[in-house]
């Protein structure tokens, strides 16, 4: 197995990219191809000279979210997770070099069970089929191959066959059916068909009376927020939608350990300067509850010092939200703390 790293030595200099994918699928390299040309640029992680990921600088969370709406037909879960996963990364930004930021929410669709990995296979093949046609088109640019042990976290849900793709990309390119086919209709029906099928046939019915498994919804999560301020109590609850979260607003925090014993919730939204009781002291309270040891509690407040952090961390804290918040930043915090 041979690991390459190639730089280019001119600002911009002719490509011929079919050459350059030989070269690398050849050489077995480990690492991603950086290609920049013109105001575009391509992201092609190479595992083995496999292929483990495609992605392009063009509307990259457009391209990822028409292919799961193509899924969402024989996956009803996914209609949830595509608001999700948007929130989640779209904006995310990584030590570089890291894995692509439409990468690490497919990642996150697996891990949340909302695909399997043959699914997410088949979508990686897809979406690499749409970016691979455009790119074969180039001329010119500079490139660069950074080693995959460079990647903290380096794509490797799947291994997929670069040569046959390349080929099958190339054909589209010859027969001029790239140019008539949407991109969102470049052959990925098939793909995710198969998936499906391998998934169901992999997967069967305990007691063999189904052909294919039911589909499962993803569970609700019980919140408790507790605060003083009607306003934020109604933020929150605005913020966290029906489909996924019921959302328990207690303004009591004197009451607030009897409520949420009884609601048993999946995670606590806890303001820290409230009166008669502080967020610190209830945290406290509710860390030597038995049920509450390792449920997640996020500390809501404006005061983000060192002493604050440490007297939350004392207490048991999980986290911190930092007033005032967006409900991209809380989402953010919840799915972090509830995966």
């Amino acid at each position: 197995m041979n690991t390459i790293s190639m730089v280019s030595h001119k600002p911009f200099q002719r490509l011929h990219p079919l050459s350059l994918l030989a070269q690398l699928i050849n050489r077995q390299a480990n690492g991603c191809l950086q290609v920049v040309s013109g105001p575009l640029s391509w992201l092609i992680y190479l595992d083995q000279g496999k292929l483990a990921f495609a992605t392009s600088s063009r509307d990259p969370f457009e391209r990822l979210d028409r292919h799961l709406h193509q899924l969402s037909a024989s996956i009803p879960a996914l209609g949830n997770a595509r608001s999700q996963v948007r929130l989640l990364y779209e904006n995310a930004e990584g030590n570089y070099p890291s894995s692509s930021a439409d990468y690490q929410a497919i990642d996150w669709l697996v891990e949340q069970r909302y695909l399997d990995v043959l699914q997410a296979t088949a979508l990686i093949e897809a979406i690499a089929r749409e970016v691979i046609v455009p790119f074969l088109s180039i001329t010119e640019g500079m490139y660069e191959v950074i080693d995959k042990q460079n990647f903290a976290h380096y794509p490797q849900i799947c291994q997929l066959d670069l040569r046959s793709i390349v080929e099958q990309c190339h054909s589209l390119r010859q027969t001029g059916q790239a140019a008539k086919i949407p991109s969102s209709d470049l052959p990925a029906t098939n793909a995710y068909q198969s998936a499906q099928r391998l998934s169901t046939s992999t997967h069967p019915a305990e007691n063999g009376s189904k052909s294919a498994p039911e589909p499962v919804e993803k569970p609700r999560y019980t919140v408790a927020c507790i605060d003083d301020s009607p306003t934020i109590l109604q933020a929150i609850s605005t913020f966290l939608d029906d489909a996924n979260f019921s959302v328990l607003m207690i303004n009591d925090p004197v009451r607030a350990l009897m409520q949420v014993v009884r609601s048993k919730p999946d995670v606590i939204l806890l303001d820290v300067g409230m009166p008669n009781l502080d967020g610190y002291e209830l945290c406290s309270l509710l860390r030597r509850h038995p049920h509450f040891k390792n449920t997640p509690i996020i500390m809501v407040t404006g005061h983000t010092g060192f002493i604050d952090r440490a007297r939350a961390k004392l207490v048991g804290a999980s986290g911190y939200l930092t007033k005032p918040f967006t409900q991209s930043d809380l989402l953010k915090t919840m799915f972090k703390f509830l995966t």
